[in-house]
């Protein structure tokens, strides 16, 4: 893991268990194309997962790659098309950029794009370095009010912005969310800024449901052995009602099923989380209910909410960050967000820049 100081360190997977830190040559930006000198990349569970195993279902390491994926940094030079930035913009970085204009792009849902190149994802290199060229469409601008780790962790929010979107949420709302990790947390933020009345959180763990609390929660409940149907019915009791919209952040089957069980007749479940390939829900509960079951990949078209969120104040996703590293760092970084000792680790690239 040892590496000398380096023109353009960058942390590469090169299999399960093989993360190295190495001197990457500073790339070259196209015509549509920014260069930009990192500051602040999150880890995600994407990223441990890659390092750990080597793959997620179908997509898998089989070159190094480059990890990191939730991203801000400096526009350093840009390409000769290039017109909405300049040298010295603070911009975060959405992962997914376009490669053609297929048909999903032309209804907006270009996430759905089989052929988008998204970072940290196999076969594309993501932005753990310290000099990283992006499309430049797929960069914005940060306000002055708006910090480097704050753009960072614009990719995790969109996730929540993109999963309350599919849930309907608005004002009065009941919203269940299941699960507070990182993306259960940025989910019940955003379903707060949105206007909903009363967010539940479920979970295991007692820190992580204080860590609710803080950030807005206004009820939490610690799971231990109930079953989904008792969990579902102490959701109801606490709430007063079954919650119209259920967010299910763990991936974990008897959450999918407490979800159903305790989601309102004619509501929305949401499935962020990802678990097993196969899973056994109780499919004909939420049919004969007429409980939507919907899916989500990533977000599309949220960079410019989140932004407008975390400038006018109406979301705070600084409490999330527990733990900061400077890149050379980055092995202790990576066992520190591999056994959940915190909530988001946060890589700083630019060893001369101290801001958040």
């Amino acid at each position: 893991m040892a590496a000398a100081k380096a023109e353009n360190l960058t942390l590469v997977v090169h299999g399960p268990g093989d993360l190295r830190l190495e001197n990457y040559p500073i790339p070259e930006p196209g015509p549509n194309e920014v260069l930009l000198k990192m500051h602040s990349v999150g880890i995600c569970g994407s990223d441990v997962h890659y390092w750990q195993h080597g793959r997620i279902g179908d997509f898998i390491v089989k070159k190094p790659m480059v990890l990191g994926h939730e991203a801000s940094g400096t526009v350093v030079k840009v390409g000769s098309l290039v017109k909405h930035l300049k040298s010295g913009d603070r911009v975060a970085i959405e992962p997914g950029a376009l490669r053609e204009m297929d048909e999903f792009c032309k209804i907006g849902r270009y996430n759905l794009s089989p052929s988008i190149f998204f970072c940290a994802t196999p076969p594309d290199d993501g932005n753990l370095c310290q000099f990283y060229k992006h499309n430049a469409d797929f960069c914005y601008k940060l306000p002055d009010n708006v910090t480097y780790e704050e753009g960072a962790l614009i990719e995790p929010l969109s996730v929540g912005i993109h999963a309350c979107r599919r849930a309907g949420i608005t004002l009065g709302n009941k919203v269940l969310v299941c699960g507070a990790g990182p993306i259960g947390l940025v989910t019940l933020i955003v379903a707060k800024a949105m206007g909903a009345g009363q967010v539940l959180v479920t979970d295991l763990s007692a820190s992580r449901l204080s860590k609710a609390k803080e950030v807005g929660a206004d009820i939490v409940l610690q799971i231990s052995k109930e079953s989904p149907k008792e969990i579902a019915s102490k959701v109801e009791d606490m709430l007063g009602c079954k919650p119209e919209a259920t967010i299910e952040c763990t991936g974990v089957e008897s959450a999918i099923q407490s979800g159903i069980y305790a989601t309102r007749a004619g509501g929305t479940l949401v499935l962020v989380g990802l678990g097993s390939e196969m899973t056994t829900v109780p499919l004909t509960h939420a049919s004969t209910r007429e409980v939507d079951i919907k899916g989500v990949f990533r977000y599309c078209n949220t960079w410019p909410m989140a932004i407008s969120m975390l400038a006018s104040k109406a979301v705070n996703v600084k409490p999330l960050v527990t733990h900061r590293f400077p890149l050379e760092k980055a092995l202790e970084a990576f066992e520190t967000a591999r056994k959940g000792t915190g909530l988001k680790v946060m890589l700083k690239c630019d060893p001369n820049d101290q801001n958040p």
